[in-house]
């Protein structure tokens, strides 16, 4: 863990250093309060700050409240070292925002005891941050293809919508089906069905452009969100995806499978309808027609309801 001094004293720094080193943390060494504001602005500061009460710029007390006030993602521990003993001296520290004190001059065991207990403090707070992070990974999206799921793909579709029509501007909307996907389970397994289902997921992402949004929608159903897209450039976008598939097998545990996909489009270009509902409905009429077609296709929907491919 990385652990960041500051004091003016370059004794007492070269002594927290040592012992800093020894007992197995990471050392960034600061002699004043700007530079080790500086060092707390940098990416990947320390989360473990030991600061002198008085030094020259700015004292500890001040580097303590900006820290605080910075609004930063991760906690930063803060211990400062200080020769006041006033108890009204020692509550303006805490309240600025220090977490712990040790008085001048410091015993080495003590400061030992309380480092370590603000490391595991610094600790416990990451471990809660990346459970709240996969917690919340895993609510928003698809558990094999970790494609966004259907309630958070609805969702960036509805804040597509929103966003569009304050800005004037058009959101295309593919719905893609994978064809046949029943007589891949029964045929070659569910395993099988699975690998199809997470390599279709994985060869989407680059052929759609970085800022589109890809979701599972159920079973073999998946649905790309077009910012900015008139159907004409949706339709573009979905026969790309469809040429990938028909032209290069998938690879399965049970070796290399043809798979096609069928394609329903639309585009809020096409409609004055912004709803979520509504639009999701008219691109899964187009994927129904594309379907009744033969499969293998692209269809889209247009206001007055006919197809065109």
């Amino acid at each position: 863990m990385k652990v960041l001094i500051a004091d003016d004293d370059a004794v007492t720094r070269k002594v927290l250093e040592a012992n800093l080193k020894k007992w197995g943390y990471e050392v960034v060494s600061c002699a004043d309060g700007t530079e080790a504001l500086s060092a707390l602005d940098r990416e990947e500061p320390a989360n473990l700050v030991i600061l002198d009460w008085m030094m020259p710029a700015m004292t500890g007390v001040e580097i303590c409240r900006h820290i605080r006030e910075s609004g930063r993602k991760a906690y930063t521990y803060v211990i400062l070292l200080t020769g006041k003993t006033e108890t009204a001296e020692v509550v303006e520290g805490l309240e600025a925002g220090a977490d712990d004190y040790i008085t001048k001059p410091f015993d080495t065991n003590e400061l030992k005891v309380r480092v370590r207990a603000g490391a595991r403090i610094v600790q416990l707070e990451r471990d809660l941050t990346a459970a709240l992070q996969k917690s919340e990974f895993q609510a928003a999206h698809d558990a094999l293809t970790t494609l966004w799921n259907r309630a958070a793909i609805r969702e960036r579709l509805s804040n597509e919508l929103t966003r569009s029509s304050r800005e004037g501007t058009a959101v295309g909307l593919i719905m893609a089906d994978i064809d046949h996907f029943k007589r891949i389970n029964d045929e070659h397994g569910h395993l099988c069905g699975d690998a199809v289902l997470s390599e279709v997921a994985l060869a989407m992402g680059p052929l759609v452009r970085t800022y589109d949004v890809i979701g599972r929608y159920g079973g073999e159903e998946f649905v790309i969100v077009l910012p900015g897209c008139t159907a004409d450039q949706a339709y573009e976008i979905a026969e790309r995806v469809r040429r990938k598939f028909s032209d290069n097998p998938i690879r399965t545990p049970e070796g290399n499978l043809p798979v096609t996909l069928s394609f329903g489009v639309t585009s809020t270009a096409n409609t004055n309808h912004r709803d979520v509902d509504t639009v999701i409905r008219a691109a899964d009429e187009a994927l129904y027609e594309a379907k009744r077609k033969g499969r293998n296709r692209v269809e889209v929907w247009t206001e007055c309801g006919d197809m065109a491919q």
